[in-house]
């Protein structure tokens, strides 16, 4: 609860500006209680009027010692309900909402007229209760204190467990008491407008009330008061609009009736209408004497107030009452403040900011007023199209498209070439504004007669001639034409008139230009055919391009006929007119690749149903003719989807294109097989023109037999063939090479979708066996190839492969094909590996040089990036599935860290995929990963290593990195970590120092590498560790110190840190039984409880060790040909084993036993029992005479209740109990909980988030990244 500590708050009156406004203090009650108001508008200084002589007159507050309103009975001063549950306060009739505002507000006129006092009581208690503030306002309150110690005595109300109040409830509900509770204000002053407003009383007491309830440091005071002042200053500004426009036609009136002649002229009205103005006048002076109360005492303090949703607040009205009374409040006095608040730090106040001034721009008579501010604030408005929020960029857009409607000449060519480029933005919300802007700019015509006269013409010289023209100039001057299908989304909404002209670019595309018109050149027509394709896709799809959007959405009905309506469009239009484009840019195969896209967006049907077969015939001719002049793959796969869209089954053109597509094969084929019979019989002596032959087929074939099943011209045959020579002889082509692999790829799918599909024979299953065996014997032997595009082809085949006769292909029912089930051997997996790691693993400079010296460009570098990593990935892919053992992804997670940013994902999502699979099995490649480094190390700079160094700590970081991936749930992966930790200690004691046992070993230092992961073992896993490690341990090694030794030392430390807290725990919780007992009442601490789960973890998972599944066997180092785990020859001449091989828990056994090798931990528990009793009595001693007890009295922790003190840590806390063993341990905490809203709000609230001088240049966090 919020007590004393807020300060007194001095009355708002002390600020400037709010002079005239009267303090709740200042009214006694004897003041308004005084009758005999005569009926009618109370003038300045007058009571208030009496209530009615017919209504019964009710007691005043003095008699009934309580403050409300009339609604519901009150005890000691606070509203009830009645017995039938009927809201009683003002509020509860608003937050339920039930009844009209207008009822409402006219019942508590009537109570107003009867007894103000009990009604301004409840208004009052109304703005404290839509706070959330639990307490009321009384009489003796209302008499005694002043208004600060009023809104100080209510914070004390407040609960302070919640920190939401009505304003930031969520749910509809609440919602609808925030727009009740605006109505209600603007109700309330719409029906008070003619005479209560002016009773110096009403609004005196409740702006007061307001402005210090807006100045208070408890947020849900100041954001309540602040709205509610807002919307009351709103309705204020409509009853002096009212009383403005009242003004004029009274003035008006007197004019006239003055003008009059002597004879006609009326006295009498003359002297009324002067009466009536001068009253006008008056109440125009009191309704400024509020507004400006309210906007000096609330608004300038507000619009710059800590929390964002006030300074929202704030500006939104503003907005509205410049645009509402313009006159009055559309000037840069007032403007400022928007222009100011543009630059603030929140997107939402921004937002509105924008909001605001899109009200004012729209309206064209209000910009002659706006033209200053524009000046002043066009370049920061210009500057929030890059905000970071897209909400804000939008807007900002929009206002800026308003501004240029307003004047052409407000916004710079710099400043359009701000907004054209956003376009191309990846946000389409934020791409189609830009469009907006761009259709405005560019393509909307402004002169009317021009338009009627273009408008009666069509195709090339109708009115969207010119713009097709200045949308190609604009696509082209963009230098980013990979994006022609993000510009037509753009310009989608606003000018599809245009986009849709497909009669107007086809005309321009085929059409001699008339006199003195400009003619295309070839870049123009490359980019206008690009749109135009990108114009069809659009309207046919009726869906954003890839990269816009989430996906593709429902449409609704309209959208649906639209379009069903340009599909037909279009397919009208281009059928006729495709193969006259075809015809004319037959040779250029950027142009016909883009043309060859638009029958996948036809509506075959028409053919047949509007008789144009000729058309298709057409079409098919000119596509023959493309296949034959070209061989560029891009032109070939255009071509070969375009038929396998033609030949579908669903449309009746199917025959008639099936037989073109068939001739054409068959003369491609015969083509081909005579010139590979003219090669193979040339051998070394064919010259050019016979490589040609065959592979300019052979690209024709490859790219149609994609899409197409051609195992019936038995092209597998012969690309057979040409492969073995290339094999034998050495001298095929790489092209040639590369295409008969893809080619034989491809025929082996088709053969197999047929076995597949239906009821394959013994013998079919057979030949396709035989031939996919012969075909991946030939993708291992090309591995080896001199020319690096045939080795990588070989080998992304070679995967693709294995992966699709891998085991899964006998899933789901398909038993029958086990004979084609294909595993690797281990010689071909190391020949994969091995390419992996020459060829993926490499520095840009290394390829660089490999590439004869030649220089690449950004564009080549990446193409290369992209290559290296779609080999990574197909190599990954058989690891993730099992395919190649899992050991060879250790050669690959060692790259991790050095090839990070160019592989980092790929093998993060392999290492997660991994230990899916098995996580014992992952976590030892994990291991085997970082020997591999450390032996490379060992390798390079002799036994004795410089720990300092950087190859030291990027093991230890990659280590560390490792670590990490294990996630925070350490029951999960005990298991994998503690077989880690196994492999790395038996690795660091493989060899013996070959100068003698005093000396260390050679791999010792591999323990500060392993110490990165004692942090994921469980702390009881952390003692069997240890115990683990004492093994191999001598009493010689554990006393010694020097440097060499500190691995032993630092991993020792990192094992025991676990231990030590167990010691500690214990020791403190039975060094006071008093402690012991009163916690022991209170139940167990959230630690406690957390320890004990461990242990009874740990039980269970050494029960059930007998009866777990078997994992694979131990991990055995790939033979590789490059980089592989090389011992140390010294190591291995002089390696002397230091257990015996039948030892219990020694290696033979756990790579044999996999009962063992998943219950080492339980095993390491068994073998330590025989020392329990040893150390459990020194373990006693210790405890009784509070000295450390050695490290292997920690076994017994399992058996024993853990207590300890929360707040204490464990070394502080052994500390402690060692200076004095009787002390009693109080349970006593102190607890600091953090500050309350309420608390932080008062620091908060004095920063000054708007000085102009220094925000107008803060430009940080507007520099959003677009695409």
């Amino acid at each position: 609860m919020i007590t004393s500590e807020f300060p007194v708050l001095q009355d708002s009156s002390n600020e400037s500006g709010q002079g005239d406004l009267v303090s709740l203090s200042t009214v006694s009650v004897s003041e308004l209680e005084d009758p005999g108001e005569p009926k009618g508008k109370r003038k300045r200084g007058r009571p208030g009027k009496q209530a009615a002589a017919n209504k019964k007159p009710r007691k005043s507050p003095i008699e009934t010692g309580q403050l409300g309103a009339p609604r519901g009975k009150r005890a000691n001063g606070v509203a009830q309900q009645n017995g039938e549950g009927d809201p009683s306060t003002l509020f509860e009739v608003v937050r339920m909402g039930k009844s009209a505002m207008q009822s409402v507000v006219d019942d508590w006129i009537e109570s107003y007229k009867q007894d103000r006092d009990v009604a301004l009581l409840d208004l009052i208690n109304f703005f404290i209760q839509c706070s959330g503030c639990k307490g009321t306002v009384r009489i003796e309150m209302f008499r005694n204190m002043q208004n600060s110690e009023i809104i100080r005595k209510m914070t004390e109300e407040f609960d302070e467990d919640s920190g939401d109040y009505p304003l930031t409830m969520p749910g509809p509900q609440w919602k609808k008491f925030r727009y009740n509770f605006c109505e209600f204000i603007g109700v309330l002053i719409r029906q008070c407008q003619y005479s209560i407003i002016y009773d110096e009383y009403m609004m005196d007491t409740v702006i007061s009330l307001l402005t210090g309830l807006s100045d208070s440091q408890v947020r849900a005071f100041r954001h309540t008061s602040t709205l509610a002042a807002m919307k009351l200053m709103t309705a204020l500004v409509n009853v002096a609009l009212n009383l403005s426009i009242n003004q004029d036609n009274t003035q008006r009136q007197y004019e006239t009736e003055r003008n009059k002649t002597a004879g006609k002229r009326a006295n009498d009205k003359l002297e009324l209408l002067l009466e009536k103005r001068k009253e006008l006048q008056e109440n125009q002076d009191e309704i400024e004497n509020m507004m400006n109360s309210i906007f000096k005492g609330i608004f300038v303090h507000r619009y710059r107030d800590a929390i964002a949703e006030i300074r929202a607040i704030c500006i939104e009205e503003i907005g509205v009452w410049m645009k509402m009374y313009s006159d009055a409040f559309l000037n840069d006095s007032y403007l400022k403040y928007v222009g100011w608040t543009l630059h603030d730090r929140q997107g939402e106040v921004r937002l509105k900011c924008l909001k605001a001034l899109q009200n004012l721009y729209t309206n064209r008579d209000l910009y002659p007023k706006l033209e200053l501010f524009t000046n002043r604030f066009k370049d920061r408005i210009v500057s929030m199209t890059l905000d970071k929020e897209y909400d804000v960029a939008v807007e900002a857009i929009r206002l800026v498209t308003l501004i240029l409607q307003g004047s052409e000449d407000a916004l710079s060519n710099e400043d359009c070439e701000n907004v054209y480029h956003l376009v191309y933005s990846a946000h389409r919300p934020v791409a189609v504004a830009a469009g907006e802007f761009l259709h405005r700019k560019l393509f909307s015509r402004h002169d009317p007669q021009a338009e009627e006269a273009l408008a009666k013409r069509r195709g090339r010289n109708s009115a969207n001639g010119n713009l097709v023209r200045m949308l190609v100039l604009f696509f082209l001057e963009s230098e980013l034409h990979e994006h022609a299908a993000y510009l037509v989304d753009s310009l989608w909404e606003s000018s599809q008139d245009l986009l849709k002209d497909w009669e107007c670019m086809t005309e321009l595309l085929l059409e001699d230009p008339v006199q003195g018109e400009d003619v295309l050149g070839e870049r123009h027509e490359s980019a206008l055919i690009e749109l135009m394709v990108c114009t069809i896709r659009q309207a046919a799809e009726a869906h954003p391009p890839v990269g816009r959007g989430t996906g593709k959405r429902v449409l609704t009905t309209k959208e649906r006929k639209t379009q069903i309506d340009d599909k037909n469009k279009l397919t009208e239009h281009y059928i006729m007119a495709l193969p006259m484009l075809l015809s004319k840019y037959q040779t250029d195969s950027e142009k016909v690749a883009n043309l060859l896209q638009i029958p996948g967006f036809f509506d075959l049907d028409v053919y047949s149903a509007g008789r144009m077969e000729k058309h298709l015939d057409g079409l098919l001719k000119q596509m023959r003719y493309v296949v034959e002049k070209h061989t560029e793959p891009e032109v070939l796969e255009a071509c070969s989807r375009t038929y396998s869209i033609l030949c579908s089954e669903d449309h009746t053109i199917m025959n008639r294109v099936d037989i073109a597509r068939s001739q054409l094969i068959d003369e491609l084929a015969d083509r081909f097989n005579h010139s590979v019979e003219d090669l193979l019989q040339e051998g070394d002596e064919a010259d050019d023109d016979d490589i040609y032959n065959v592979l300019s087929s052979l690209k024709r074939l490859t790219a149609f037999h994609n899409a197409h099943d051609l195992t019936q011209w038995d092209l597998f045959g012969n690309c057979y063939r040409l492969l073995r020579m290339g094999i034998e002889q050495g001298s095929m082509p790489e092209q040639i090479a590369v295409q008969a692999l893809q080619c034989c790829h491809y025929s082996i799918l088709w053969q197999l979708v047929k076995v597949t599909d239906g009821a394959p024979t013994k013998e079919e299953l057979i030949a396709l066996r035989r031939l996919v065996k012969s075909f991946l014997a030939i993708c291992q032997q090309c591995m080896s190839n001199v020319n690096t595009p045939v080795k990588e082809q070989a080998f992304m085949l070679l995967c693709d492969l294995l992966m699709i006769f891998s085991y899964q292909l006998t899933s789901g029912g398909r038993e029958a094909l086990q004979p084609l089930v294909f595993n690797p051997d281990t010689n071909l997996q190391n020949e994969l590996l091995t390419f992996i790691l020459d060829h993926v693993f490499v520095d840009q400079d290394d390829e660089n040089q490999s590439m004869e010296g030649d220089e690449e460009d950004e564009a080549n570098k990446i193409e290369a990036l992209h290559k290296r990593r779609n080999l990574l990935a197909s190599f990954s892919k058989l690891i993730i599935f099992d395919i190649v053992d899992m050991c060879a992804a250790a050669d690959i997670f060692k790259h991790y860290m050095k090839y990070y940013n160019d592989y980092g994902d790929i093998i993060k999502e392999t290492l997660s995929k991994a230990r899916q699979m098995d996580k014992i099995l992952c976590a030892k490649t994990l291991i085997l990963s970082l020997q591999q480094l450390f032996n490379e190390l060992i390798q390079d700079q002799g036994p004795n290593l410089d720990r300092t160094s950087s190859h030291v700590s990027g093991i230890k970081e990659l280590a560390r990195r490792f670590a990490l991936t294990f996630g925070l749930d350490q029951i999960k992966t005990r298991e994998a970590v503690a077989t880690l930790h196994k492999d790395g200690i038996e690795f660091a004691f493989k060899y013996q120092n070959p100068k003698g046992p005093e000396y260390p070993p050679p791999n010792l230092a591999f323990l500060e590498v392993l110490c990165e992961f004692s942090s994921k073992l469980l702390r009881q896993d952390k003692k069997t560790v240890h115990s683990y490690l004492e093994k191999f341990l001598t009493e010689h090694m554990m006393e010694r110190r020097e440097d060499v030794w500190l691995p032993l030392i630092a991993y020792r430390n990192s094992l025991l840190t676990g231990g030590d807290d167990d010691r500690m725990s214990v020791t403190s919780a039975n060094s006071s039984s008093k402690a012991s007992s009163i916690r022991s009442k209170k139940g167990r601490t959230p630690l406690q409880k957390k320890r004990i789960d461990e242990d009874s973890v740990d039980g269970s998972w050494m029960m059930r060790s007998d009866t777990t599944l078997p994992t694979p066997g131990a991990l055995q180092t790939p033979q590789l040909t490059s980089t592989v785990l090389r011992e140390n020859p010294r190591q291995a001449a002089e390696h002397i084993p230091e257990q015996d091989s039948s030892e219990a828990g020694s290696e033979p056994d756990y790579l044999h036993n996999p009962q063992m090798q998943m219950s080492w931990l339980g095993q390491q528990k068994l073998d330590d029992a025989s020392r329990k009793d040893r150390g459990g009595m020194n373990y006693m001693k210790a405890r009784g005479a509070g000295v450390r007890p050695p490290v292997r009295g920690l076994m017994e922790d399992d058996a024993e209740p853990i207590f300890e003190d929360v707040m204490m840590s464990s070394r502080g806390q052994l500390e402690y109990m060692n200076e004095d063993d009787s002390m009693v341990i109080e349970d006593t905490m102190v607890i600091d909980l953090p500050p309350s809203r309420n608390r932080r709000e008062r620091a908060e609230l004095r920063p000054d988030f708007f000085d102009s001088a220094a925000i107008i240049e803060d430009e940080s966090g507007f520099g959003m990244q677009m695409f």
